[in-house]
């Protein structure tokens, strides 16, 4: 059973969910690798707000592999809350952070399956109990208080932690915003650009390292490109895979 925390007890601190320009901070991720790792810099590109309407008008349905339709409805709230689209362009949702998620427990990150069905069902229960409705009904303000309690371990009902759910929930939503697209998130390389990566080069001209961080983004990934790309079958390469350079994060439990 979750236990019942006071309401007003998570209302008296201010929510330590972290912004996303402070989370891409601390992460101290350093500029993103050749195919897709969760590596990045510090700089936030200055998006628009149509841009973030495009991304979201694009989104189109598509059957879940693994969650079921109320997993990925909390799942995709609590990334929007972790990496949240704002003034400088999207976020997690509209990178489609949850789509890559959900790929990712149907292949390389499986073990990771049961503790997200115990954790989402734990973050439901607790916010029907004290808030009345499901966790992704909620208001972004009690979302954030709901996630606090989560990661300083105020709820139960969690394998093996609050924290432990937490800190693979943000991990994974980390991965999925920033991975290459080819394996379900970064939709639109909406991740790369929010970092200014400009993306899979095979090479660089003395023009291209004297642009820097200044270089025009080709949008590819790296499975655009043959070198990268097995031609001998169907099979979609997993993060950590041989040749991929992704870490995939496929040990967080």
């Amino acid at each position: 059973m979750v236990k019942k925390t006071n309401n007003n007890d998570l209302k008296a601190d201010q929510p330590a969910i972290p912004s996303r320009r402070n989370l891409l901070k601390s992460a101290g991720l350093v500029g993103a690798a050749a195919v897709g790792t969760v590596a990045t810099s510090n700089v936030i590109a200055a998006d628009s707000d149509s841009n973030i309407a495009h991304v979201a008008s694009t989104a189109a349905l598509e059957a879940l592999e693994v969650l079921t339709a109320e997993e990925a409805e909390t799942l995709e709230a609590i990334c929007d809350c972790l990496i949240p689209a704002d003034e400088h362009g999207p976020g997690a949702k509209e990178a489609r952070a949850v789509h890559y998620i959900d790929r990712s427990l149907a292949s390389h990150n499986n073990g990771s399956r049961h503790n997200y069905m115990v954790g989402l069902n734990a973050v439901n229960d607790f916010a029907r109990k004290t808030r009345g409705k499901p966790f992704y009904q909620l208001i972004r303000d009690h979302q954030d208080s709901i996630l606090l309690a989560v990661q300083t371990n105020k709820v139960s009902g969690f394998s093996p932690s609050g924290s432990g759910f937490f800190n693979m929930v943000r991990s994974h939503t980390i991965d999925g915003t920033f991975c290459d697209p080819y394996y379900g998130g970064n939709q639109n390389f909406v991740g790369w650009d929010m970092l200014r990566y400009p993306g899979i080069r095979l090479g660089a001209s003395e023009a291209d390292v004297a642009a820097g961080a200044n270089l025009e983004p080709n949008h590819q990934s790296a499975y655009d490109h043959s070198t990268y790309t097995k031609l001998a079958n169907n099979s979609v390469p997993t993060p950590g895979s041989a040749g991929t350079g992704h870490s995939g994060g496929s040990d967080h439990a």
